[in-house]
């Protein structure tokens, strides 16, 4: 198209030069150089002043917060600037909102005159050309949003593969020097992720985890990573209880990759919204692991049963154990003083303390180490009795039923995982044609869905079956294990007493329920 510039004199004019990785797919046409050349041979042309030219390499349409793009919008409120000049309008941007207002409403109103070389749009004249600008900044954010979709689509066929997509990988691992997509334990970092779930395995609190690492200057992963923090705060580089409570939980570290935690709201926002847990991606056995699995799930127990109290300011070996009988809240503790002043815990009904006047429950007041004395006591009671062979006869006879039905269990276990991982890869396939362009999009939608549906449906299945414990003869292992540790250092482990007790409930006649992990400990009360 032709343009006309009646007076060259008056315009101080901006180029500005826009390329981002999708447009690099689109050929050399689209790169900077040509895009200079094209602008640099329209301005001789036109005898143009070019007051400055404005480049965004590597940096998406969708959005307009560009360094380049941002300064040139300072020199034109500093009247520097009165023409942009582009090679198409979506070097400008693809999204046909925020373009249609520069277009629109910024530039008329700040006097500016925008041209577009290739659509030829120019606003200072009267042109046809310009009444359908709006109509291509829809396409170009068309344009923008299936790239988007397609981007998005690939990233989560890698998740689902188990590799991993992300910028830095979690505090304790690194990327692999050769091999892309895959993560190794980082050996600086390996031994405080090992101190950090030793000390919880031991029962000390994720805020005290966090305050004994500050006391001793630890760098924070964020520290250890070099990452710039743009709002540094007061606590900016210290540890929280918040992050090592998502470090104990997290199952990166027993070789499981961990991913979707997060995801952008829209193509066009770089927010991001957490996801609800069943939405994660999680793949097993991805990577070599740091923490082994039995102390993982130890320290899960530890993490839950904290959950289910509210006192913080008090330590006692029940913590987030103990439970009203008639209600099934949690009981807090009371601090009191006794005739000689000193302090002395009590259990209280959280429920009859919130609603005393309504009657609902009683207040189940009774001494913390009262209960606790009396728990322990019942405790190794069970545990001697569990531990004498005529009282094992029985349990050993019962188990024996159990393995052979555990291992009818198992082959169907096992048929179930070959039918996910064949739907798994037809999933696959399926994706892979509809890239290369041998399935229509509508096809697509049906075949995945199906295959999808079915595989979800095979999966529920077999989370149905799962067991907690391997075989019958480790869970007896384990519980014989825990017994005879329990009697010695019960005490002072709090490890394992929240390994050995699911809950204790305290009824309102004071008498003391204790429901045990294994079923066989439940037995023999």
């Amino acid at each position: 198209m032709y343009f006309e510039i009646s007076d060259p004199m008056a315009y101080h004019a901006a180029l500005y030069i826009r390329l981002s990785k999708e447009d690099e797919n689109e050929g050399p046409s689209e790169s900077v150089t040509n895009q200079r050349s094209l602008l640099d041979d329209f301005v001789r042309q036109h005898r143009l002043t070019v007051y400055d030219t404005y480049i965004d390499d590597g940096w998406s349409g969708t959005s307009f917060d560009r360094p380049a793009f941002q300064r040139m919008i300072g020199d034109i409120e500093d009247k520097k600037v009165n023409m942009v000049i582009t090679k198409d309008l979506s070097r400008l941007g693809r999204d046909y909102i925020m373009t249609g207002h520069y277009m629109e409403r910024y530039f008329p109103e700040n006097r500016v005159r925008y041209i577009s070389l290739l659509d030829g749009i120019d606003t200072g004249v009267e042109s046809s050309a310009n009444d359908i600008t709006p109509f291509r900044a829809v396409m170009n954010d068309m344009y923008a949003k299936d790239i988007s979709k397609k981007i998005r689509s690939v990233k989560h066929d890698k998740q689902r593969k188990g590799q991993f997509i992300g910028g830095k990988p979690l505090f304790g691992y690194k990327m692999h020097p050769t091999e892309k997509n895959r993560i190794v334990p980082d050996e600086l970092a390996v031994p405080l992720v090992q101190r950090i779930f030793a000390m919880a395995l031991e029962g000390v609190s994720c805020r005290q985890i966090a305050a004994r690492l500050n006391e001793e200057h630890v760098p924070t992963p964020a520290t250890y990573a070099g990452l710039t923090i743009s709002n540094p705060g007061p606590y900016t580089g210290l540890w929280s209880s918040e992050r090592i409570s998502d470090m104990l939980q997290n199952e990166t570290y027993i070789g499981n990759m961990v991913q979707g935690r997060s995801v952008k709201i829209s193509y066009k926002s770089k927010k991001c919204v957490k996801q609800p847990r069943d939405k994660w991606v999680v793949v097993e056995g991805t990577h070599e692991p740091i923490i082994d699995t039995e102390t993982f799930q130890k320290v899960q127990m530890l993490v839950r049963s904290r959950k289910t109290t509210q006192v913080r300011k008090y330590d006692f070996l029940l913590k987030g154990l103990i439970f009203c009988h008639e209600c099934g809240y949690p009981l807090c503790v009371i601090n009191r003083k006794n005739a000689a002043g000193e302090d002395v815990l009590y259990f209280v009904c959280r429920t009859y303390q919130r609603f005393t006047k309504a009657g609902v429950c009683t207040s189940h007041a009774i001494k913390e180490s009262t209960v606790t004395a009396a728990v322990i006591d019942q405790i190794q009671k069970v545990c001697q009795k569990y531990l004498d062979a005529d009282a094992l006869l029985p349990v050993a006879e019962a188990e024996v039923g159990r393995a052979r039905q555990a291992e009818r269990h198992e082959n169907e276990r096992q048929a179930l995982r070959g039918r996910i991982e064949k739907l798994t890869a037809d999933l696959d396939r399926t994706y892979m044609d509809k890239l290369n362009g041998l399935l229509a999009e509508a096809d697509f939608d049906r075949i995945y869905g199906r295959i999808k549906q079915e595989r979800r449906s095979l999966e529920d299945q077999l989370a149905s079956m799962e067991e907690p414990d391997a075989t019958p003869e480790k869970r007896e292992e384990q519980a014989k294990a825990l017994v005879r540790r329990f009697i010695d250092t019960a005490w002072v482990n709090r490890e394992l007493l929240v390994s050995l007790i699911e809950r204790v409930e305290l009824t309102e006649n004071k008498q003391i329920i204790i429901r045990f992990r294994f079923c066989e400990l439940n037995d023999v009360q």
